[in-house]
């Protein structure tokens, strides 16, 4: 037995039983070990991006941590702007990240780096394997930070304590502790608010945005008159039956303009909302600058449980009503015209199946789904987190692997899309049932917003030549087909009614290339 088995051991024995995978010459030990564990399903991603865009999406939607397999300071490189998103969505993850043997790092071989620069800014815990008898403490502790933090771990794993020689031990799965109690005093504060008579919003993110949570927090709204806001956050219940909160606006205008009101805000998962940018003349952050903020509980805590305290402090029985959304689906007109954002949301939102995971990196083209979601069948929205562009084809990934019973739908912007365009080969060879719709605008439309932002409103031919994805137009059908998954183009709203409607009928991958 070698340390890299008693890696794959340690990870199995704490219900790690997928791998995602982009490995090289260090890691063949490890892949050797993983082979001789059919347990542990591998996946191989064509970029490190996919890889760890995958690991992301997937543990959002099985609530558990996936592996990662990555090849030394470089690869873990590669797939560093994923891993941003995932710190952002405070997804559990733990990274083995393959380095040269420990004697061989004075040669400074070529593929020497700092792996522990390159992974703490991204990851909420780093460590490294210092032999192979120190594998299993290590691999324990990584998981349990990846846990307890809700986080990204790095684990660095040298060859020679992947191939040395560790004895047979009697493995059981790590003893986790529970999440910390929230502030009596907090706690207090914000039952306190709530009784008021103060104009009051309770903003929600990560975990207090699952329906059971939701439910209690629309609760306390329904008791109270405090308003609901959500922040981006791994994963949100939406649909009719469940307490919509209402996302906090990206535009930062919006924003200021929705939460204007607020003499007091109490936050759970998130912090106070601020700018995603700073602009010239404009607040960074979102909230009035009098609004007293309440930190109630963070993303360690449990969410649900601080909602459920919460609500006993201001006396909400278990029962008590709350504002939940109607159906109104199969009430939603065909769309018809032109081919363009708001016509393709509403032609989702009309067909979108039960249960579906909607993974969200359309971006500036993502139309009216967020408005049509309180009404549609209940399901899963999946966003970007981060900012980090190319996670939605990933997302999408881990998502379906997660979930293979339930239908994913991801809307995909094309200038994001081509930077992990070869996640769709990986949905191809794992024969995932995931239907990707490509928004071509053929633009990088989100910053030409930006740039008029920033107030730039004739754009010129070098802006122009780095915000427009032309000259040549991408061909994503030929693109998908080439990664082996099916596609078709759409150039009428007709058009693609048709191909979703029968895409969603089908198992397995499609690509639908909507030319807006």
């Amino acid at each position: 037995m070698n340390g890299a088995d008693m890696l794959c051991d340690v990870l199995l024995v704490n219900d790690i039983d997928v791998c995602f995978a982009n490995p090289g010459t260090s890691e063949m030990h490890f892949v050797a070990a993983l082979d001789r564990k059919p347990q542990m399903r591998c996946v191989l991603g064509l970029a490190e991006g996919v890889v760890t865009g995958a690991a992301d999406g997937y543990a959002r939607m099985a609530d558990k941590p996936a592996a990662t397999l990555l090849h030394t300071g470089p690869g873990l490189a590669n797939g560093l702007a994923n891993l941003h998103n995932a710190r952002r969505a405070r997804t559990p993850m733990v990274n083995v990240v393959g380095d040269h043997a420990t004697y061989h790092l004075k040669h400074d071989a070529p593929l020497t780096s700092d792996i522990e620069g390159l992974a703490r800014p991204m990851s909420h815990w780093v460590g490294r394997i210092e032999s192979a008898a120190g594998v299993r403490t290590r691999t324990e502790e990584a998981y349990r930070e990846a846990q307890m933090r809700r986080g990204v771990s790095t684990l660095i794993l040298p060859a020679d304590a992947a191939w040395g020689e560790v004895q047979p031990e009697t493995l059981g799965p790590v003893t986790l502790p529970q999440p910390p109690a929230i502030s009596a005093d907090l706690l207090s504060a914000a039952g306190a608010a709530l009784r008021s008579g103060r104009r009051a919003v309770i903003i929600l993110a990560g975990r207090a945005l699952r329906a059971g949570a939701l439910e209690t927090a629309g609760r306390i709204a329904a008791a109270t008159g405090a308003a609901l806001f959500s922040q981006t956050s791994d994963r949100t219940a939406r649909g009719a039956g469940r307490v919509a909160a209402r996302p906090v606006p990206y535009n930062v205008d919006q924003a200021v303009q929705a939460l204007r009101e607020f003499e007091v805000a109490i936050c759970l998962g998130g912090h106070a909302p601020v700018g995603f940018f700073a602009y010239p003349g404009k607040p960074g952050a979102m909230l009035p600058a009098d609004c007293e903020v309440i930190q109630l509980a963070e993303h360690e805590h449990d969410l649900a449980g601080a909602l459920e305290a919460l609500a006993a402090e201001i006396g909400v029985r278990g029962d008590a009503p709350f504002v939940a959304g109607r159906f109104n689906q199969r009430e939603i007109a065909a769309p018809n015209g032109v081919l363009d954002a708001d016509s393709i949301s509403v032609a989702v939102a009309r067909a979108l199946p039960e249960d579906a995971i909607l993974i969200d990196e359309a971006i500036t083209s993502g139309g009216r789904l967020t408005a049509l979601s309180p009404g549609l069948v209940p399901h899963d929205h999946v966003p970007l987190t981060g900012g980090a562009i190319g996670e939605g084809i990933p997302l999408a990934v881990g998502a379906a692997i997660a979930c293979p019973q339930r239908k994913v739908v991801a809307m995909q912007a094309d200038g994001s899309g081509m930077y992990t365009v070869q996640g769709l080969w990986t949905q191809a060879r794992e024969n995932l049932d995931v239907v990707t719709v490509i928004l071509s605008n053929r633009a990088y439309a989100i910053l030409q917003g930006e740039m008029r932002n920033v107030g730039v409103n004739n754009f010129g031919r070098n802006a122009r030549r780095m915000l427009d994805l032309d000259s040549p137009d991408l061909d994503w059908c030929l693109i998908a087909r080439g990664m082996g998954v099916e596609a078709a183009r759409a150039d009428t709203i007709e058009q693609f009614i048709d191909l979703f409607g029968t895409a969603l009928t089908r198992k397995g991958p499609f690509l639908i290339e909507a030319r807006i």
